[in-house]
């Protein structure tokens, strides 16, 4: 993992079990994901299921890609199920947080946040038939930007998507500041365009010098002909990351739970949209993840930058 043997490493002596959940939740396993309530009072059996998928700029593209599978969620948990398109990653954690957001699949960075904010229970990504999953961060730009290699970014304007995304910011900003000693402001100028697909956009148009991404979305992009591959030109590409993390809230009731789990894993991906859609990124499964080893370089990441995950 180049990021945690470089200059960041000193700053990766804390223990990550240590990160504070919001005092609502109980960790009462030590796995790191809140436990399901100890009184059966509190548990959730909703009989409408609403299901969010991870902010993108046309969030119905989304919903008819989802939609089979929403139908076999249905059908496994007896229950109504809906597709909430969420617009931006605060949206999503605090539907969650609040009891409107059952079933989600939140993005790498914030699936942290997801766990220790909202009570979020990961226990699925998405993976090849051989197992292989991930992705990486790749910073972007255009041919006339006048940008061939990271240090070439002094001066320029750099995307970022949100600051709880951890290829969109996280990573980058580790990265570049780690091995390359740029820092926003001082030696480039950051902008937020809110997700990977404006900021890859924003680079094929030109309205940004570069930005920083997650390829598994640049790669769909490209295969839809949303950009052209002849627009974008990668400069840096990191070690690969879990993608995104599917799960529920901590306190729907257990056999729900079963159910749900039941849903996913049991989805025949074949001939579907949802396989049409991430077969480009490699993706014809899901397998089961925990947050306590699969995401522990992203905490890694938060450490090493900074990030709280105080909930307010």
């Amino acid at each position: 993992m180049k990021l945690i043997k470089s200059a960041v490493a000193a700053a990766l002596v804390m223990s990550f079990n240590t990160v504070a959940m919001d005092a609502r939740y109980e960790d009462r396993t030590g796995n790191l994901v809140a436990d399901l309530p100890a009184a059966e009072s509190e548990w959730n059996d909703p009989s409408t299921l609403i299901f969010a998928y991870t902010p993108v700029e046309d969030p119905a593209v989304y919903a008819d890609v989802w939609s089979e599978f929403l139908a076999h969620l249905e059908e496994k948990t007896g229950k109504n199920v809906r597709f909430f398109p969420v617009q931006n990653n605060a949206a999503q954690i605090e539907a969650m947080r609040s009891g409107r957001l059952h079933i989600a699949g939140f993005n790498t960075g914030s699936t942290p946040l997801a766990v220790n904010c909202a009570g979020f229970n990961p226990f699925t990504i998405m993976a090849g038939e051989d197992g292989s999953f991930g992705y990486e961060m790749e910073i972007i730009t255009h041919p006339e930007s006048g940008i061939n290699k990271v240090e070439d970014l002094k001066g320029k304007q750099l995307a970022f998507t949100s600051q709880t995304s951890n290829s969109g910011f996280k990573a980058p900003s580790a990265i570049l500041d780690a091995e390359y000693g740029l820092k926003p402001e001082a030696d480039f100028n950051p902008a937020f365009s809110g997700a990977h697909d404006n900021s890859i956009l924003g680079v094929a148009h030109k309205d940004y010098d570069a930005a920083a991404v997650a390829n598994s979305v640049l790669t769909r992009m490209l295969d839809r002909d949303v950009v052209k591959e002849d627009s974008i030109k990668t400069i840096y590409k990191s070690q690969t990351f879990p993608t995104t993390a599917y799960g529920y809230a901590h306190n729907l009731h257990p056999d729900l739970q079963a159910n749900i789990k039941e849903a996913f894993f049991s989805f025949d991906w074949e001939g579907t949209k949802l396989k049409e859609e991430f077969e480009r990124n490699g993706e014809s499964q899901f397998i089961p993840i925990t947050y306590q080893e699969h995401w522990e370089v992203i905490r890694t990441i938060d450490t090493a930058t900074n990030v709280s995950y105080t909930c307010s």
